[in-house]
């Protein structure tokens, strides 16, 4: 049996500074008593961008639907030196929050996030949609792809992400302006700290784990892609076509019922 560190010091010697979190929630219409889900937006989206489509859908199929904008995103509490220890601490703590077991779903470097979660809370089963794990070769690949938008993020700067990168041709220009003109910023040390790639730990209750992308996904390159699925054992469900952001692209509801379906057929009946 592998051991899991309970006490952690830093934890108690420099305990995470509360902050003010939009937490945004659809209930379904009886609650059937299903795990509930966390929506976790990756850097600068909030809430909103799980508002505008997959909670109302998951609510619609008896899951409690949850989304959490990171301090510093959203309308949460401003925090521009926000660490990604501190978001994590969010995750946790919301997640914990909740009357049942959860289900953490994670996107783009909030997927990061969520895995970093799964060390501190003992979740009913993860989702990560297009993760984005980090390290020098996902930033070398971005710099490809917008150098004008990802080149200040590397010295300190905020990350702007372009429409091409999230979504794909046939979504609206109209929605697409308006959801660009949503994003924010993540905190600079957030930020340096995805772009080292700090070790996971090993999650509590080894829960199940699914990772969703596609593969003409301009941020995160397919190679990136495989080798989050291959860490939890498995492949990524693919919907090509799709950009970055699944969630808010024109054909979102194929991810978000392949999501569904999944937890429906495994980790919600355990």
């Amino acid at each position: 049996m592998s051991a899991v560190r309970i006490i952690r010091s830093r934890e108690w010697a420099r305990p995470v500074r509360p902050a003010r979190r939009e937490v945004v929630s659809v209930a379904p219409e009886p609650d059937e008593g299903r795990p509930p889900l966390l929506f976790v937006p990756g850097f600068g989206h909030g809430a909103w961008a799980f508002a505008e489509h997959w909670l109302g859908h998951a609510a619609s199929r008896g899951f409690p639907a949850h989304a959490l904008s990171l301090r510093g995103h959203g309308a949460s509490e401003p925090a521009p030196r926000a660490s990604l220890r501190a978001y994590v601490h969010d995750v946790v703590q919301v997640a914990a929050s909740l009357p049942r077991q959860a289900v953490l779903v994670g996107h783009g470097a909030g997927a990061l996030v969520v895995a970093h979660a799964l060390a501190r809370y003992p979740a009913r089963a993860a989702v990560l949609v297009a993760p984005v794990f980090g390290g020098w070769a996902t930033v070398g690949a971005a710099l490809r792809r917008n150098p004008a938008g990802t080149l200040p993020a590397v010295v300190g700067g905020r990350l702007r992400l372009r429409r091409a990168q999230l979504f794909s041709r046939e979504l609206p220009d109209a929605e697409a302006r308006r959801y660009v003109s949503a994003l924010g910023g993540a905190g600079r040390r957030a930020q340096w700290q995805l772009l080292s790639r700090p070790a996971l730990e090993p999650a509590v209750g080894d829960p199940p784990v699914l990772v969703l992308g596609s593969p003409d996904d301009r941020v995160v390159p397919a190679g990136a892609l495989n080798r989050v699925a291959r860490r939890y054992g498995s492949a990524p469900l693919l919907f090509p076509g799709m950009g970055h952001d699944l969630m808010l692209d024109v054909r979102w509801r194929e991810p978000i019922d392949a999501l569904l379906d999944w937890l429906e057929k495994e980790p919600a009946a355990r």
